[in-house]
Formats: C-alpha cells, sequence, structure tokens
C-alpha cells in the first residue's frame, strides 16, 4: 500500500513537458492496480501521448518506482455563464479575441481549432466578425459554398480541414457588404451560432470581432463562454486595446484563459536576422499584469500569412514544421489552462443553507 501510495504521489506531483501545472491540478490518476495506472487528461493530446507516459515512466524510475503508465484523455463540459443557457453538442465554447484588428487574431482562431483537432478534439470554428469575414478564405473553402439545411430550422455546419466551421461568409456572396447596425448584427450571429447544427463538438472556437462593441458584449452575455483567448501583438497601441478585451470579460465574468503574442519577431527569410518590429515582450508584461497565463509567442512569418490567404493555413500546410509546432503549444496550454479551471470549479464546495 504504501508503494502505491508513493507512485500515486510522484505522478500527481509531476508537471508534463510543455506545461507549467502539476498533473494533479490537470488529469485524475487512477489507482494503482496490479503494477498498473490511468492516468486520464483533461484536454486532448494525442500527439504528446507516447511522449507523456515515457516521462511519466522515467520519473517513477527515477524514484525507485515501478508502474506500467498509461495515458489517455477526455475533454469534460465547462460551462461558464449561468444566466446563458448551455447549447447542446457542444461541451466547451472559447471566445478568440483582441481589442483591435490586424493582430491576427482570425490566422490564430483558425491554426488554434486546427492544433486542437490534430490532438484529437472534435473541434468547431464559428467566424463572429459579421462584417469582416474571413474563415472561408482561411479555410479554403470555395466560394459560393452554401450550408446544407438540416431539419426545418437548422444549418448544418460546412466541413473543412477536419472542422465544422459557419460563417456569414456561407450565406452571402463575397462582394456583398453587411450594412446593418449593432442590433441586427448580433442577432444575426446568435442565429448563426444557434441554429447551426454542431455535431458533438469537444470545442467550439469562435473568432470575435475586433473591440469591445455590441457583438462582444451580446456574446459574452448571452452565450455560455467556457472561456477568452487575447491576441495581441507586441505593440503598445495595441496592447492597450488588449487590456480593454480582459477589462470587458472580466466584467461579465468570463475567465480569460490566457494572452497570445503574435508577430511577436520576425525572422529574415535571406540572412535570417532576428527583428522585434512591434516591440518585444508587451504579451508578457499584460499577462502577468492581470494575473492571466501567458500561452505563447507567434513570429511575424511571410509562410504563415500565404498559407492562410491559400486556403491551407500553416496547420495543415506544414504539420511538423516550426511554426505549426507553436501553435500546437500554445492549443495544448489553451486547453490545459481551461482542464484547470474546470477542475478548480468542479472542486469548489457546495454550501446549503438548513433550518437545523
Amino acid at each position: 500500500m504504501h508503494a502505491e501510495q508513493a507512485i500515486r504521489e510522484c505522478l500527481l506531483a509531476a508537471v508534463l513537458p510543455g506545461l507549467s501545472s502539476p498533473l494533479a491540478e490537470l488529469a485524475d490518476v487512477g489507482p494503482v492496480e496490479q503494477g498498473a495506472c490511468e492516468v486520464v487528461l483533461g484536454f486532448p493530446a494525442r500527439r504528446q501521448q507516447q511522449q507523456y507516459q515515457d516521462f511519466l515512466q522515467s520519473r517513477l524510475a527515477e524514484q525507485g518506482l515501478e508502474c506500467a503508465v498509461s495515458v489517455g484523455w477526455r475533454v469534460a463540459s465547462h460551462q461558464g455563464s449561468e444566466s446563458a443557457p448551455a447549447m447542446a453538442n457542444v461541451r466547451n465554447i472559447i471566445a478568440v479575441a483582441s481589442g483591435k484588428g490586424g493582430v491576427g487574431k482570425s490566422t490564430t482562431s483558425v491554426n488554434l481549432a486546427l492544433a486542437l483537432a490534430a490532438e484529437g478534439a472534435r473541434v468547431g470554428l464559428l467566424d463572429a466578425d459579421i462584417y469582416g469575414p474571413s474563415v472561408q478564405m482561411m479555410l479554403g473553402v470555395a466560394s459560393g459554398t452554401r450550408p446544407k439545411q438540416y431539419g426545418s430550422q437548422h444549418l448544418l455546419p460546412v466541413e473543412a480541414h477536419g472542422l465544422q466551421s459557419m460563417s456569414m461568409a456561407y450565406l452571402v456572396t463575397e462582394k456583398t457588404p453587411m450594412v446593418w447596425r449593432g442590433p441586427m448584427a448580433s442577432g444575426a450571429l446568435q442565429q448563426l451560432l444557434n441554429q447551426t447544427y454542431w455535431q458533438d463538438l469537444d470545442y467550439l472556437i469562435i473568432d470575435m470581432p475586433p473591440g469591445t462593441g455590441d457583438i462582444q458584449l451580446t456574446l459574452s452575455q448571452k452565450v455560455p463562454l467556457a472561456g477568452a483567448v487575447i491576441v495581441t501583438t507586441p505593440q503598445d497601441i495595441a496592447l492597450l486595446d488588449a487590456k480593454k478585451g480582459i477589462e470587458m470579460f472580466s466584467k461579465v465574468s468570463v475567465p480569460v484563459l490566457g494572452v497570445v503574442e503574435n508577430m511577436a519577431v520576425h525572422i529574415c527569410s535571406q540572412c535570417g536576422h532576428a527583428e522585434h518590429i512591434f516591440g518585444e515582450g508587451g504579451g508578457h508584461a499584460i499577462a502577468a499584469e492581470y494575473g492571466v497565463p501567458m500561452l505563447g509567442a507567434l513570429p511575424l512569418s511571410l509562410q504563415i500569412r500565404e498559407q492562410a490567404d491559400s486556403g491551407q493555413p500553416v496547420m495543415v500546410a506544414d504539420p511538423d514544421g516550426e511554426a505549426a509546432g507553436l501553435y500546437r503549444d500554445v492549443a495544448l496550454n489553451m486547453a490545459a489552462a481551461l482542464a484547470k479551471r474546470s477542475r478548480h470549479s468542479d472542486a469548489a464546495p457546495s454550501i446549503s443553507i438548513s433550518d437545523d
């Protein structure tokens, strides 16, 4: 019994490669039975599964302990706002937001969704930018593609690169401007979200429009967001607006899962010189200021831009490349942050008042 307890304590204290929290905060560690133990992560990790198993085995061996460790994963449902009704067939809704446009939020949203899918999760992507939808182009969905009707009130999402996607671009021509006031755009977005027949999703990634206006507030208050991710560049002007985004989510009680610093560094394709065009360390600074995780930093890359424009995002065009690895790390950190938050909320005590 003492050895079995030592094995579980060793596993619970282990910090997996690339993550910052111990397993006790991210996974369920089963009992040790007949020299074997199962670790069930709260986030998808198909590509890392063998690496994690080998790492945990080596941790045990360092302590002179023997146990056959198997690593699996299961994504639990985490509904954020109690005032917003839960969505059928969607376990977790994550908003990817930015305080201002032009920081690479949509490119980040698409590649994070693809990275989660590559880890074995079922993922949907909703393009919430009613006025400037770009997900259709980035996913390589042909112009003129329309979602199919499902029943009398629903539309089937458009499948692309293993993702279930929905966008206003699927419903209008590419030259049609959405000349709508805020309430109309907000209503259209709610219809897109609720009348799409999402099919058994672990994660629904919402590519939010930039800013903190009507659409953002409507989503934050009427959609059960499990969390939000803030995308910014290191530039001071972008950081000011990113702070407003964090403050907005705080006011509507949506947890911020972390900050992504995009365009952090430019590597010259000719000589390899690294240059911080938009400044350095800004994402780390606001993450520290607000006490939220720094999920990762992404480069300013011609390759990433060209592949997104061609409908073959870097996670599809070069899944084993360096840039794809960075997106994968950000996605894992994001999913782990949500799993950690979910476990903490599940562990909260239930307080009741009795007449005794």
